[in-house]
């Protein structure tokens, strides 16, 4: 059985990864009217990922024997009105997602439960290639700049992204 506060940070955990995919779905919408496809498969595959995430987190916390509480999930405001500052606001919204699970972490450290941390040590990981991933098309855009053409090269790039169904814990 895992204990009350832990089984209360996945809860809350749980709630910032569905809104994570919440608010990718905004950014998705933005470019669609920008009609930037590959930016918007890029988003589609945040979007899955985002819900994998929380599915991961809500299988484990019931193999625990915990009890998972859906909350309201927060309207999603997407900052910016250009693909770069876009992407600045995915950058600062994935530090703070992993600001997020080095908390839950930390609960897990507190309350010594060695499986737990086990379980989050898969998503201290991926944050920081989330992280990465996010530096790398935020780099370009701003190398870009102003330039159309290479904006459309970005955006023939990011149509090439696949999600792939991760394999959590």
């Amino acid at each position: 059985m895992i204990e009350k506060k832990l089984e209360e940070a996945f809860n809350d955990q749980i709630n910032k990864e569905l809104f994570s995919a919440y608010l990718y779905h905004a950014m998705k919408l933005y470019f669609e009217e920008l009609n930037l496809q590959g930016f918007v498969n890029w988003f589609d595959v945040q979007v899955q990922e985002e819900r994998a995430h929380a599915y991961g987190m809500i299988n484990y916390l019931n193999e625990r024997g915990g009890k998972v509480d859906f909350r309201a999930i927060e309207k999603p405001v997407v900052e910016g009105s250009t693909p770069l500052e876009v992407f600045e606001h995915v950058l600062r919204h994935e530090e703070f997602v992993t600001s997020r699970i080095n908390a839950l972490a930390d609960v897990a450290d507190e309350v010594r439960d060695r499986a737990a941390i086990n379980f989050l040590n898969w998503y201290i990981k991926e944050q920081v290639e989330e992280e990465a991933s996010v530096g790398g098309v935020l780099a370009t855009l701003r190398l870009i700049g102003d330039d159309k053409k290479a904006l459309l090269m970005l955006d023939k790039d990011l149509a090439a992204r696949v999600f792939n169904q991760p394999v959590i814990g």
